[in-house]
């Protein structure tokens, strides 16, 4: 590791704090070399098979392709849905505990692999391989591990109930945690005895095809899970399909309000988790430096590829100009570049379309009235897609900003005066996923907590995740929980 003096920071605010001295790290560029075939297929009755259309995924901090992909036409989906209702009776009739084997064998595997799928996931996705490496394959794993503990127990989920298993699950995800989505849905799904058809997500299919290929190698029984890759008419022509039982989606408000209507018109059973704009309260006894960090790793460590990162800050205003000159010093020192690279903070955005959005989001910002503040200190890599960490104050409640969810690593400050305005502000948006409250006062947590409409109040931290603990969201945010003794829920009729 070497230092330099570096030169003064620039943000577009005219009050900035320079960065007298920073350190650089030497890169660290993740050395391990995995292998990626130049043509995957889709994953039908425990087998891949090779239909005729393919589309390219690429590498979004390279804009390189990695692989062409099969684009699963309908007649493909008939097939994924036939072989998942024919392995069904025989899946649910296995007792509990060999099902619970095959989850145990997975999460092994998983964790055996675990470095594989973590550059995958990275090569394909954007994000930092430190966030898939410690947090994402982590919970993949635990996630397999915490269903396959309960697949012999449903008796004592469900007590003093009858229960059977829903059936044949559509399972759509989306490209913000392809792999953990994955877990999220299958684990539980496979526990109570159903059997599956997944369908990621289009710019982010090789860490589901590297799963079909753990299930080949724990021997879990053909058509017990299938994955079917394509773009929207795929997802479409599986959620339409006449002989599934269940639709579970993670991804766009929109879509899932369609969805929503399909499973209305044909009285199956849906859970959907949504879109968000939530917000991360900041009270003027908290813990700032904590709270800035919380900020940091809630909101840009993941490109603000979260569905409940706490995009809107809303700060008291005794604390304001504190939390910003902190978190102005804070961004001067992220890294934005290689994902691969183990000293990166911030990776590239998903896709073209997704960084393009962000930009128009961005100037949007701008004209509305808003501040904009970047580290435009930070050089970003000439090509991919990569975005500088931002955030905007002068925010007003009306400003598109803060109302619309934006999936990039751009943060909305706004400010409050009493707790009754913050929870007032907080609730103030069609979306209910998630929200902070920073204070250091025990009552002022479980008060404002109990207040905001949030299917997640986190206190004193931010994004923190446990295969045991339920997510999901309100309103225009979804309904239905995954994970938990909740996440079984969906998954049986009792």
């Amino acid at each position: 590791m070497t230092t330099h003096a570096a030169p003064a920071s620039t943000t577009s605010h005219p009050h900035a704090l320079d960065f007298a001295r920073a350190w650089d790290y030497s890169p660290a560029p993740e050395t391990a070399k995995i292998t990626i075939a130049p043509r995957y297929g889709l994953f039908i009755n425990g087998q891949f098979t090779n239909p005729p259309n393919t589309f390219e995924t690429i590498n979004p901090a390279t804009e390189e392709t990695l692989s062409e992909v099969s684009l699963a036409s309908a007649k493909d989906v008939d097939r994924a849905v036939a072989a998942a209702r024919a392995a069904f009776p025989k899946w649910a009739a296995l007792p509990g505990v060999e099902r619970a084997k095959y989850l145990f064998r997975i999460a092994r595997r998983i964790q055996e692999r675990s470095r594989e799928l973590a550059i995958l996931e990275t090569m394909d996705g954007g994000k930092p391989i430190k966030e898939s490496r410690d947090v994402d394959l982590p919970l993949v794993a635990q996630h397999f591990f915490y269903y396959a503990g309960w697949a012999d127990k449903l008796r004592y989920a469900f007590p003093s109930s009858s229960f059977a298993p829903v059936g044949v699950c559509a399972q759509i995800i989306p490209w913000n945690f392809p792999l953990m989505m994955a877990a999220w849905k299958i684990a539980p799904a496979l526990a109570c005895g159903n059997t599956v058809i997944l369908k990621p997500a289009e710019t982010t299919p090789l860490t589901a095809l590297r799963l079909a290929e753990i299930f080949q190698e724990i021997g879990l029984p053909p058509g017990v899970v299938n994955i079917v890759t394509g773009d929207g008419s795929t997802g479409a022509a599986l959620a339409n399909h006449k002989d599934i039982d269940k639709i579970a989606f993670t991804g766009s408000t929109d879509v899932g309000k369609r969805l929503a209507k399909v499973a209305a018109q044909r009285a199956i059973p849906i859970t959907l988790e949504l879109g968000g704009k939530s917000a991360n309260i900041i009270f003027d006894d908290a813990p700032i430096d904590q709270a800035v960090e919380g900020i940091v790793s809630a909101i840009y460590f993941n490109q603000g590829h979260v569905c409940c990162a706490g995009s809107r800050l809303l700060v008291q205003e005794g604390v304001v100009d504190e939390v910003i000159a902190k978190l102005r010093i804070r961004l001067q020192s992220l890294r934005v570049g290689d994902p691969l690279d183990k000293n990166t903070d911030v990776g590239a955005i998903n896709s073209k379309m997704q960084f393009d959005k962000i930009n128009e989001y961005l100037k949007i910002g701008a004209d509305e009235g808003a501040t904009l503040e970047q580290p435009n200190a930070c050089t970003l890599p000439k090509k991919g897609f990569f975005c500088r960490p931002t955030f905007f104050t002068g925010v007003q409640q009306s400003h598109r900003i803060a109302r619309e969810e934006i999936f990039g690593p751009v943060l909305a400050v706004m400010t409050f005066r009493t707790p009754d305005e913050a929870i007032s502000k907080g609730n103030n948006t069609p979306y209910g996923l998630s929200a902070g409250v920073w204070t250091s006062k025990g009552s002022k947590i479980f008060e404002t907590a109990g207040k905001l409409k949030a299917g997640v109040v986190w206190c004193n931290t931010f994004n923190q995740f446990d295969a045991s603990s339920p997510f999901g969201g309100y309103k225009e945010s979804g309904f239905g929980r995954e994970g938990g003794l909740h996440g079984l829920r969906p998954y049986v009729r009792l």
